[in-house]
């Protein structure tokens, strides 16, 4: 269910720092009283700018919006960033449930997944990265759309979400949520925080969450897969009384993930086809910085990652291990109007397989960056950054970005221009979801780079809000997978620009406890035809979606809210079923009631009960070149869900 879309038309201020930003600091905002221009201020921006004063727009999901979620989806955070406007999360193996999060209208692989700012899920997060995120620690969401390559490197050439984590309040505060679902699923989240010194405070979440195999339309083949994950993260922070700040977090998961075909049951072919995935994850991040007289305030980022699979696809076992190092160094400075950032980064994304050591590779990546605003008039500022990475396969990449910004009483109009680029690795959509041994070894490719721009005009007035915006971009040497025999395929560059034009609108109207949001996405998108001749549109990206959400809420009572979202045809690849999808239109309702110190809730999804297997099966008839046994999915594979439970929390400030 989508919250208020209040996020939506808040654009939030970006740090200066144009490496790696948004970091363990953003999660401290300030949100003064409401009135005509409501403001938010994001203690991480070096220039110390109102939101509504910077030039590059960040939407930002709130704490407020990320409790909703919580009802609906304890075990991840991907229904928390798909009701945004302009993304979507894309299942990309339905066997397993892996999805993506795709960013006006661009592959999922070319989305930057962070963590208070830092690389914690790997350079590149694996398909399954966004539903093994838990949202119960999380302070708020960013969203930046568009190639952000001279923000954060080369992994964000779609755009980046980036994930901010709660700070401690003076009062020591503990969480849990217990939640059920009517397919067998279970989540158990727990969320501690407190001071331990007068400048240092410490929280500490974990959980356990489980679901059971569903085959829903009895064909044999596992629609919902059985996983049982646990996670556990301590946070410490640290203040200093001479402006100096310290962040540090570590991280460990856990999860066994079983999908593919029932126990003594076939694919097509005559043979059994089960699909499992083993993930131990670990990793540690520190974020500090410190003013330095003369010079500014120094700042300092390092994270490090290593994750393991144990693979299972049909009778073929693959092993590999991801790995993830980096380290930024960055001296920022300036007047009160003409604030600055320079900086040093590196990062290095290892991949080793067992099975398969032809597709191994290192990417070490140094960079050098700058970045530079300047209000040119009280109505008018510009902001301009770049970066200069010098990978070690795919050369010295350039990424520069300009950025608008014009405020004339309650409007709003943003513009911004961007190069970026991404270097390629095997891990397309269909090889996470078939594995390596179809793929032949990689070829002489070269980055994909895009090139994006959009421009917003957003108003705020009252209980009013309201904001358009006008997107394009065009990707160059794109990846795809082309089949070379029946069960052979290779990795290539795409002969010929993908191009994506669109538009969003949205609008809020606040009435007392009421809030009503809509939104309407327009998003088209063209591709190279792969048999030649011309262009088509790229599958799996709707022209029209669109959304209405009403919601009741008293804080000291609870909520009701109602949702409605519209999801339009799309082009589908490699389907015999069809090679255009059905509209749907899902529908929610959500109630929480507050009992003392218990809030009970109950969410009921879908309740039109739209599944794809309802209109055509999710298995193909004989197995694809990739090694893949299922169509590609277009709509939802669980269909009508209803799922309750209890929230309890003792101490901190309500």
């Amino acid at each position: 269910m989508c919250a208020h879309l209040r996020w939506a038309l808040l654009p939030v201020s970006v740090p200066i720092n144009p490496s790696v930003a948004l970091a363990q600091d953003v999660a401290s905002v300030v949100e003064a009283e409401e009135d005509e221009d409501e403001e938010i201020i994001v203690q991480a921006t070096r220039s110390r700018r109102r939101v509504q004063d910077e030039p590059l727009r960040v939407e930002v999901i709130t704490r407020e919006e990320i409790e909703e979620k919580l009802l609906m989806r304890p075990g991840n955070i991907a229904m928390l960033v798909n009701e945004t406007g302009g993304v979507r999360v894309q299942v990309t193996a339905p066997s397993l449930g892996a999805a993506n999060i795709r960013v006006q209208g661009m592959d999922g692989r070319y989305t930057q997944l962070l963590a208070d700012g830092l690389p914690l899920y790997g350079g590149q997060a694996s398909s399954l990265g966004v539903l093994q995120v838990a949202p119960t620690d999380l302070g708020q969401v960013e969203v930046i759309k568009g190639a952000a390559s001279a923000l954060y490197g080369p992994s964000a050439l779609g755009g980046v979400i980036n994930l901010v984590s709660r700070r401690p309040g003076e009062e020591p505060e503990i969480e849990t949520l217990l939640n059920a679902t009517t397919r067998g699923g279970q989540d158990v989240t727990a969320y501690a925080a407190g001071k331990i010194g007068p400048d240092l405070g410490a929280s500490m979440t974990g959980g356990f969450h489980r679901q059971s195999r569903q085959d829903l339309d009895d064909d044999g083949w596992i629609d919902m897969p059985r996983y049982a994950r646990w996670s556990v993260r301590p946070r410490l922070f640290w203040e200093g009384r001479d402006g100096a700040s310290a962040y540090l977090t570590a991280g460990a998961m856990v999860e066994d993930r079983v999908g593919g075909t029932e126990p003594g049951a076939t694919v097509p072919d005559g043979s059994a086809f089960p699909q499992e995935q083993r993930t131990r994850r670990f990793d540690a991040g520190i974020v500090a910085e410190a003013p330095v007289a003369g010079l500014g305030t120094v700042h300092f980022r390092g994270a490090a990652m290593t994750q393991g699979h144990d693979h299972l696809f049909g009778d073929v076992a693959e092993d590999d291990r991801h790995g993830t190092l980096f380290a930024e160094a960055s001296v920022a400075g300036g007047s009160a109007g003409t604030p600055w950032v320079a900086g040093v980064a590196i990062q290095r994304d290892v991949f080793r397989s067992e099975t398969f050591p032809a597709f191994d590779y290192t990417h070490t990546v140094p960079a050098v960056f700058g970045q530079v605003e300047h209000d040119l008039h009280e109505a008018l500022t510009v902001a301009a950054s770049a970066r200069l990475d010098v990978h070690s396969v795919y050369g010295t990449q350039l990424s520069p970005r300009l950025s608008m910004l014009y405020r004339p009483g309650p409007w709003r109009v943003r513009a911004s221009v961007g190069r970026g680029f991404y270097a390629p690795t095997p891990f397309v959509e269909e090889i996470e979801e078939a594995g390596l041994s179809r793929l032949e070894p990689l070829g002489d490719l070269e980055a994909e780079t895009a090139r994006s721009a959009s421009i917003d005009v957003g108003y705020a007035r009252g209980p009013v809000e309201a904001s358009m915006t006008l997107f394009g971009s065009n990707i160059t040497h794109a990846t795809r997978i082309d089949p070379v025999a029946a069960d052979r395929v290779r990795l290539v560059n795409v002969d010929g620009p993908t191009r994506v034009r669109g538009t969003e609108l949205l609008l809020r109207y606040r009435w007392k406890q009421m809030t009503v949001s809509g939104s309407y996405v327009f998003t088209h998108s063209t591709e190279p035809n792969p048999d030649g001749g011309g262009r088509v549109r790229t599958p799996l990206t709707p022209r029209h979606t669109g959304g209405l959400v009403a919601m009741w809420e008293d804080h000291d009572k609870g909520r009701v809210g109602v949702e409605a979202y519209y999801t339009g045809r799309q082009r589908l690849d490699d389907n015999p079923y069809r090679s255009v999808s059905r509209p749907y239109v899902h529908l929610g309702v959500l109630g929480e009631v507050v009992v003392g110190k218990a809030r009970l809730f109950v969410n009921a999804e879908n309740l039109l009960n739209v599944r794809q297997t309802r209109y055509e099966p999710v298995l193909l008839p004989a197995r694809a070149p990739d090694g893949r046994w299922t169509v590609e999915v277009w709509a939802p594979t669980d269909g009508f869900v209803l799922n309750g439970g209890v929230r309890l929390r003792f101490g901190g400030a309500h």
